[in-house]
């Protein structure tokens, strides 16, 4: 990533968005939240890059400092809540895109959010459908936004969205994971048996009372 335009795209990805440029400066464009109106990817050119100041976890922004030369404290803003990204190509697209995802969420009760820390429950050797992780985090009827919500995952290391499959525990298209049988193959590895694409709900479901796996 290494575009104002790309960087844009992304925020913009992210439900209740929307563009705003507030300082009269087309040099300035800004992806704020509906409602509460807080900015969460500020977008800029400077000395030939573009730039994105993106909100940060105290606990991570020293990470991602360290991590890439092209990370540093946030220009003109609170160096201690915010990093800037310089777009010059030397920094992965998901590791762009982690920050900004995780600035969306430091500034939204976002249901992606709610729909990760539902997803980090299921145990290993099991798995769950769209409308069991949409229960866990809190509506029913939002399983379709899980769907969304997966597909973008910030950190799959840690947010095991192979475990989510379908009602009839069919598995999701390669597209999801990036190969034909990646996700099957990481299911073998947990201890789920996948045959012909799918996986025996009854046998490797989870079950769920008040709100909580059981």
């Amino acid at each position: 990533m290494t575009t104002r335009e790309e960087a844009l795209a992304y925020g913009l990805s992210f439900p209740d968005t929307y563009q705003q440029a507030p300082f009269h400066d087309p040099n300035w464009q800004l992806v704020r939240v509906k409602g509460s109106k807080k900015a969460f990817l500020w977008t800029y050119e400077r000395d030939g890059y573009i730039n994105l100041n993106v909100k940060v976890d105290p606990e991570w922004r020293d990470f991602w400092r360290s991590a890439f030369d092209a990370v540093i404290p946030g220009w003109h803003q609170n160096k201690e809540h915010w990093n800037t990204i310089i777009l010059d190509g030397s920094i992965p697209d998901q590791d762009v895109k982690r920050m900004i995802a995780e600035s969306y969420d430091l500034v939204t009760t976002s249901p992606s959010k709610r729909i990760y820390e539902a997803v980090k429950k299921i145990p290993a050797g099991k798995v769950a459908t769209y409308g069991q992780i949409a229960e866990l985090a809190g509506d029913k009827k939002m399983a379709r936004a899980v769907g969304n919500a997966l597909h973008k995952n910030p950190d799959p290391e840690h947010i095991p969205c192979f475990r989510v499959v379908n009602a009839k525990g069919e598995l999701s298209g390669a597209f999801a994971f990036g190969g034909k049988n990646v996700q099957a193959d990481r299911l073998t590895a947990d201890g789920v048996t996948v045959v012909d694409g799918r996986v025996d709900m009854e046998r490797f479901g989870i079950k769920i009372l008040d709100g909580e796996i059981i």
